[in-house]
C-alpha cells in the first residue's frame, strides 16, 4: 500500500503560503491549511489565492480552546467556517464540540454540501474505551470523516484508541495519539484504514508528527 499524507501548514504570511502548498501537494496527497495561524482579515484572501488546490486540502480553523491560535470570538470564527465550506475544500475540519452546541450551525453547513471533517482532541490522556467509542459513535452522526486524536503516555493508551477502527461503519476514521509514544500510530493507522496521517513538511507542528519525507522512505 501507498501511504498517502496530509502535510500541515501552519504559516502567517499569506504569499509564503501560496508557495509552500504548491511544494506540500508536489509531496503530498493532501495539504492541511491550518488558517488559525493567519490574520483574520488574510482568511479571504488566502481563500481566493489558493482556491484552484482547495479540492485537495483540509481547511482548519482551530480556537485556542481547543489547541489552536484563532482568538476571535466563536460567532467570528463560525461565520469564517461558513465563507470556506462556500469554497467546497476537499474537507473542512469542524470541532465535535462547536457542531454539537449549535444546531443551526450544523444545519447550515450539511445545506453546503460541503465535506465535513468532525474533529475531538484530548491533549492531556487518552480517556477509557468506552468514553472513546461513545464520542465515536456521536461524532459520525455529523459526517462520515470522524478524527480522534489523543495524548498516549504509554503503549495501552495507543491501543485504546486505535481500537476505534475495530467499530463497524461506513465513516473514515482518522485516529492516532499525539507524542512520542504514540508516534508510531501515525503510521499504523495507515494499516487500520485510516485515509491519510497527517505529516510536516519541515518541522513537526504537532508532537510526534513524522515529516512527508519521512513517510515516503518508509512507504512500501
Amino acid at each position: 500500500m501507498k501511504y498517502r499524507t496530509c502535510v500541515s501548514i501552519g504559516e502567517k504570511n499569506p504569499k509564503k503560503l501560496k508557495s509552500i502548498l504548491k511544494k506540500s501537494l508536489s509531496k503530498s496527497d493532501f495539504a492541511e491549511i491550518r488558517l488559525d495561524y493567519m490574520k483574520k482579515s488574510d482568511i479571504p484572501i488566502v481563500l481566493e489565492d489558493v482556491k484552484k488546490n482547495l479540492s485537495r486540502c483540509v481547511c482548519t480553523l482551530r480556537p485556542k480552546s481547543e489547541g489552536g491560535l484563532f482568538v476571535g470570538s466563536e460567532n467570528e470564527r463560525k461565520s469564517i467556517l461558513r465563507l470556506i465550506a462556500e469554497y467546497n475544500p476537499f474537507l473542512l475540519d469542524v470541532e465535535f464540540n462547536t457542531i454539537q452546541k449549535d444546531k443551526k450551525f450544523a444545519s447550515y453547513l450539511k445545506k453546503t454540501k460541503c465535506k465535513l471533517l468532525i474533529s475531538w482532541h484530548d491533549f492531556k490522556k487518552t480517556p477509557n474505551e468506552s468514553l472513546l467509542k461513545s464520542k465515536f459513535i456521536k461524532m459520525k452522526q455529523f459526517s462520515n470523516v470522524v478524527k480522534i486524536v489523543t495524548v498516549a503516555k504509554n503503549i495501552s493508551d495507543v491501543s485504546r484508541l486505535l481500537s476505534l477502527y475495530s467499530i463497524k461503519s461506513k465513516s473514515k476514521t482518522v485516529a492516532f495519539c499525539m507524542g512520542e509514544e504514540g508516534r508510531f500510530s501515525r503510521i499504523l493507522c495507515l494499516h487500520l484504514g485510516s485515509p491519510f496521517t497527517y505529516v510536516s513538511l519541515g518541522k513537526a507542528i504537532a508532537p510526534g508528527q513524522f515529516s512527508v519525507d519521512e513517510i515516503r522512505s518508509l512507504s512500501p
